[in-house]
């Protein structure tokens, strides 16, 4: 999307990812690293999928509640990073990559922040699950929402006319130069 001549349109949609991705980084920032005013805390698991498992026998409905708060938490980078990163001409596989690789680097960044806040503590399943809900996300939206945009660029190409075309017709005829009579 950063090619072509609505550039006001490319600004105003990166300008918005941005926006957008700066409150939900403010609002996941809020909502996992204030203290917890608890008596006791449980040990940091270090352990992939124990959490999970143990979410599991709590059975099915708490099971999938704290699943899916886990996954949904940081689900919304997956849209919002290529949304910021406005580039509408991109391989669906290294847009993925680069969203995945972002999106768990910020996790691990929360989690690593958590060591510092009394309550809180590290989780390796909750890196797990907040990575697997931002590329579920990203190839949910992303690629269908790319396609919307550019078959709309191409719809809007084909009705402006180019300026090349104009030209094609000739040049612009020219009156000579007559002096004015006295």
């Amino acid at each position: 999307m950063r090619q072509g001549s609505d550039s006001q349109t490319v600004i105003r949609f990166r300008a918005a990812g941005v926006s957008l991705l700066l409150a939900h980084l403010l609002l996941v920032g809020w909502l996992t690293l204030r203290p917890l005013d608890v008596p006791w805390t449980t040990a940091s698991n270090l352990q992939p999928l124990a959490g999970i498992r143990a979410d599991l026998s709590l059975g099915p409905v708490e099971a999938t509640r704290r699943i899916g708060e886990g996954l949904l938490l940081l689900a919304p980078l997956g849209v919002l990073l290529p949304m910021a990163g406005g580039r509408l001409f991109v391989s669906p596989w290294a847009s993925l990559a680069r969203t995945v690789a972002a999106g768990s680097l910020i996790s691990l960044t929360i989690e690593l922040a958590q060591t510092g806040v009394p309550g809180q503590v590290v989780d390796v399943d909750s890196l797990l699950l907040n990575t697997t809900g931002m590329a579920l996300a990203h190839l949910l939206v992303v690629p269908m929402g790319r396609a919307r945009l550019r078959r709309r660029k191409q719809r809007r190409i084909r009705v402006m006319p180019h300026p090349r075309d104009e030209a094609a017709q000739g040049s612009t005829p020219t009156i000579p130069r007559v002096g004015i009579a006295p």
